[in-house]
């Protein structure tokens, strides 16, 4: 412990170290990275007074021919110029090309190591396919559009397709207000999703049904906007899809037996439902719990035969991005009304017997909670109906309709019907994410080509919100910034601004990191009460409209009234990690000046101070002084501890010079500690302190992230305390996704862990041996190696 003189220690209580090394501005703005403010997009993050976005309005005609597994249609497009721009061509999106022979998807796809090809796979690594099959089956699969007319007025247009892209080109130049109306025909077969992979497709069953789930299944408008001017990036299999808004009337021609789930509200119901049906979605209206409206035995007893009449479902959307649809004759129904602000919904789910007891038990309860949750965080779901649909694809999202995957399984042994709990929530959380995305970005429509976090990172964020809400100790929550930390201690990264198609680590770059960082700015650096009310003025600012990230970073900062761009920075364009470490800490105590005081602590001190061990082997030799007693004067008799005339006199003298804060100070009694810290990992961030007091009373401080702005890499804090402290842990709660807690305490604490064992047992001697092992290839290697012999033996943790 180190007394302090009482004008230094003033100086102290707003001090910080400075590295003398070159100064790297954490803080400095962003102004050099984003785009310069227009009367487009303000510099307050809002939509400005000359934005302006297009319009595409479709009329859909199509039919679903299931013996051949395929699609033909006819659209007319009428597409709404509001730009200021003159367009003398139109670019049209063609996505189901990504399944031709010379997409670039195909093309560009890399195989892995040939090492790796005898390990299991993981989702982040390899190609874009699962495995060596599918990769075989795509090559030979020749889907893709086939267009057969391109026309206007009676009239065909000039077109060129360039992969999954289509310009048509326009008789004459499409002035600013004007709008122009042409029409496309086409067909294409469909994929097996469970074989080709993608984000629609068609499942074979064992009872020789199939289930549809048809998106990206016709022509759409590709986006034109002031940030970019014409969205045409190739379709590569991960960016999705950048979309306008507009009007839909639908036809959809099915077999007569199949039952129809699609974006937007059914028109004629009268011919494609029975009176029992109908009878049943009108109770559904008001019921308190989801109504059965094709029940499991009736689905059972559609399964065993096939129409040979069809029957044509009539749906209108209004202004929405896309539209999707599902059909079988397998699908059970069951639906719900609830309210969302002044709008009716019908929550629905549809789903074969395969996926009972699970779906009729969580699917529509879970839609309904999504709503009731992000209605909180966002702004009311206004659309007037919200479909989850469970078939081959894992978890995709259209406008008021959603495809899930997670089923229930047959256990081998008693042939029972069961699901883990893993299953269970995977199926509610992938619902949750799902139907949320039809607020980001279903309705705020942000460029999902180009920046895949600004809907997979900030839908991932609220859907953690919407898990804890759902039950207290949800498992596994993607947004916790603990869960974070492998990632970001990794080299694999790219930051979070990268573009969708490469990216190293899709979940963790564009779902994980995103949510955990919005987890950190609204628990740790802005509060809940500032954050929520930036994030649902972001929603309600770009509801219906294009938001770029600047338009985010902006309305956030605008919003909450603070500078946020330390924190854009580090998270979003950098690969840095926090990682503060507390390298040291020194305490003092004020000077009182007193003499009787000062010296009696002193020589306590001194006294507390081991004895060296000359000393220890020197006590009781003899001593001149000893035999010589005249040798002795004052300074024997008295030693540096001694309060003297001169001492008190002194400090007399000084008392009457003191003011009155000070002397306030003084008879205060404070604890000062200067405390050292590093920032190891480069991302600034804020200091969450426990600090733990000799009486056992702990308390948390918090220090924003601007004590790095004068030194980035190493600052001293001044903590000053009633009574000595015994203990300091920065980031107690792991709530800033620091990657190493092992240098976060003082004292230093221990990390437990287990150790296990691996015993391997020797062989003989094998002279060959050596020389097999370098004959064999990788791959061989890795087929015949055998797994160690595991033993685990108790160790004290």
């Amino acid at each position: 412990m180190i007394r302090l003189p009482l004008a230094l220690a003033a100086l102290c209580l707003g001090a910080s170290a400075f590295a003398a090394e070159p100064f790297d501005d954490k803080f400095r703005q962003l102004d050099e990275l984003l785009p310069t403010p227009t009367t487009i997009r303000t510099a307050s993050g809002a939509p400005g007074h000359a934005y302006w976005q297009q319009r595409a309005d479709y009329t859909i005609r199509a039919t679903l021919d299931e013996a051949n597994r395929a699609i033909r249609g006819a659209e007319t497009i009428t597409y709404h110029n509001n730009s200021p721009d003159t367009l003398n061509y139109l670019w049209v999106q063609l996505d189901q090309n990504i399944y031709k022979p010379n997409s670039d998807a195909r093309t560009s796809a890399t195989a892995v190591s040939r090492e790796a090809w005898a390990k299991p796979r993981s989702p982040e690594e390899g190609m874009k396919f699962d495995s060596m099959r599918t990769t075989l089956e795509a090559m030979s699969f020749d889907g893709g559009f086939n267009i057969t007319a391109v026309t206007a007025g009676g009239r065909k247009l000039p077109y060129v397709i360039n992969r999954t892209m289509m310009r048509i080109d326009l008789p004459q130049p499409l002035k600013p207000g004007q709008r122009f109306s042409f029409g496309i025909e086409w067909n294409y077969k469909i994929n097996e999703q469970k074989v080709l992979g993608g984000r629609s497709g068609y499942e074979k069953f064992d009872d020789k049904n199939d289930l549809f789930e048809i998106a990206q299944w016709f022509p759409r408008m590709a986006a034109y906007y002031d940030a970019v001017g014409w969205q045409h990036k190739q379709f590569l299999g991960a960016g999705e899809f950048t979309l306008e808004f507009g009007d839909y009337d639908v036809e959809i021609t099915v077999p007569s037996d199949h039952i129809v789930a699609s974006t937007g509200v059914l028109q004629n119901p009268g011919s494609v439902l029975t009176a029992t049906q109908r009878d049943r979605l009108a109770r559904a209206k008001t019921a308190k719990k989801p109504v059965i409206i094709v029940t499991q035995a009736e689905a059972e007893a559609a399964e065993k035969q096939r129409a040979t009449t069809t029957k044509t479902w009539r749906f209108k959307a209004k202004n929405v991005r896309d539209f999707a649809f599902a059909s079988s004759r397998k699908f059970i129904w069951d639906a719900q009304g609830i309210k969302s602000g002044d709008t009716d919904v019908m929550a629905m789910s549809y789903y074969p017997k395969e996926g009972n007891p699970l779906w009729e038990k969580y699917s529509t309860q879970a839609i309904i909670h999504t709503i009731e949750q992000y209605n909180k965080y966002a702004f009311d779901y206004p659309y007037p109906t919200s479909i989850s649909v469970n078939g081959p694809v894992g978890g995709m999202e259209y406008p008021m309709i959603t495809f899930n995957g997670p089923r229930p399984t047959k256990d081998k042994k008693t042939g029972e019907i069961t699901y883990s709990k893993r299953t269970k929530y995977g199926l509610i959380g992938v619902i949750i994410h799902e139907v949320g995305h039809n607020y980001f970005p279903m309705i705020v429509n942000s460029d999902e080509r180009q920046w895949t976090w600004m809907d997979e990172g900030l839908n991932s964020f609220v859907q953690t919100l919407a898990q804890e809400a759902w039950e207290e100790q949800w498992p596994e929550m993607r947004g916790e910034p603990r869960l974070i930390t492998d990632y970001m201690k990794s080299r694999n990264q790219v930051p979070i601004m990268t573009n969708s198609e490469s990216l190293l680590q899709f979940g963790n770059n564009a779902y994980a990191k995103p949510a955990a960082a919005l987890t950190v700015l609204r628990e740790t650096v802005l509060g809940r009460e500032l954050f929520d009310f930036a994030l649902r003025e972001y929603a309600q600012r770009w509801k219906f409209k294009r938001p770029t990230p600047a338009d985010f970073f902006r309305t956030m900062e605008d919003a909450s009234g603070t500078d946020l761009d330390w924190f854009w920075r580090g998270w979003f364009y950098t690969t840095d990690a926090v990682d503060v470490s507390v390298d040291g800490i020194s305490e003092y105590t004020i000077s009182s000046q007193n003499p009787e005081t000062e010296k009696a602590l002193r020589r306590k001190l001194k006294e507390a101070e081991p004895v060296s061990l000359s000393d220890q082997r020197n006590k009781g030799m003899a001593r001149r002084v000893d035999a010589h007693p005249e040798l002795k004067d004052f300074y024997n008799e008295h030693d540096d501890f001694t309060v003297t005339n001169a001492d008190r006199n002194k400090y007399n003298e000084a008392q009457g010079k003191l003011e009155d804060w000070e002397k306030a100070l003084l008879n205060e009694g404070k604890h000062l500690y200067l405390v050292d810290f590093s920032n190891i990992g480069g991302l600034v961030t804020p200091l969450v302190l426990e600090i733990e007091l000799k009486s056992g009373k702990k308390y948390i401080e918090r220090i924003p992230a601007e004590v790095w702005r004068y030194s980035p890499k190493k600052i001293t804090k001044l903590i000053v305390t009633d009574e000595p402290m015994v203990s300091l842990v920065q980031d107690p709660y792991w709530e800033t996704a620091d990657i190493d807690q092992s240098n976060n305490a003082w004292p230093r604490k221990l990390t437990p862990s287990r150790l296990e064992l691996f015993k391997t047992e020797r062989g003989g001697n094998d002279l060959m041996k050596d020389f097999n092992t370098k004959l064999k290839t990788p791959e061989e290697k890795a087929a015949t190696q055998e797994e160690p012999k595991k033993e685990t033996v108790p160790v004290v943790q």
